[in-house]
């Protein structure tokens, strides 16, 4: 695995570099403060596996910084740390191309289990990014009728039910069909009708529901069941 991590802080740099080297020992890790000296290194030879990005450097560095990553190696995964971690941050990181975003406060454990699912084909976002936004001044900033949802309402099956979850862990389609034992077309017949249930147009929106029906973060897949 070639590896970049893009941090101005050396402590942070060496506990990124440790905890990638735990997954992989033979791992080509490469250090870089800011993001042109990233540019330099991932331009020499193969492409990197992955990139670990802060978002606050000198020189080029927030949304922008992450945007110009994706346009020039648009098949390398980009995983954002930061030490800001709202809702609202997280979600631009996601909706800008971050293949996930881990917060510099996770323990190493979370940030082990981020790092394998990006590798893995999906994505990763915090248990900050799926709270529901308290209520302001008396009125809710989402919609009231979210809060009466619940799995029995929507109507979704067991199974369906088992998809969402992983669709909120941040998993692709391939590694639903793999988890569930499922063929990619009864995946994407189930993603479809998730959506339509739940009133969301992409994953990440279903993601955020899941969270409100308690469904979410790295837990186990439901007992699997077969359905005709």
């Amino acid at each position: 695995m070639k590896a970049i991590v893009v941090d101005d802080h050396p402590l942070i740099q060496e506990a990124v570099s440790n905890m990638l080297r735990r997954l992989e020992p033979k791992a080509d890790i490469a250090l870089a403060a800011e993001c042109e000296r990233g540019f330099a290194i991932a331009g020499i030879g193969a492409e990197p596996d992955l990139v670990l990005l802060d978002l606050n450097l000198p020189g080029l560095s927030g949304i922008p910084a992450l945007k110009r990553w994706r346009a020039r190696f648009p098949d390398v995964p980009v995983i954002v740390l930061s030490a800001t971690a709202d809702q609202q941050t997280v979600l631009a990181a996601i909706g800008a191309g971050a293949a996930g975003f881990i917060p510099k406060s996770s323990s190493n454990e979370v940030m082990e289990s981020a790092v394998r699912l990006v590798l893995a084909g999906g994505k990763y976002l915090p248990s900050e990014a799926l709270v529901r936004p308290k209520e302001v001044e008396g009125a809710t900033v989402r919609s009231r009728h979210a809060a009466t949802l619940s799995i029995d309402s929507l109507g979704l099956t067991l199974r369906q039910t088992d998809v969402l979850r992983l669709i909120a862990q941040g998993a692709s389609n391939k590694l639903i069909c793999r988890e569930l034992g499922l063929a990619e077309r009864t995946v994407k017949a189930h993603v479809t009708a998730i959506f339509r249930a739940l009133k969301v147009s992409s994953r990440t929106q279903a993601a955020i529901e899941a969270s409100k029906l308690g469904i979410g973060g790295f837990l186990p897949p439901a007992e699997r069941r077969r359905e005709n």
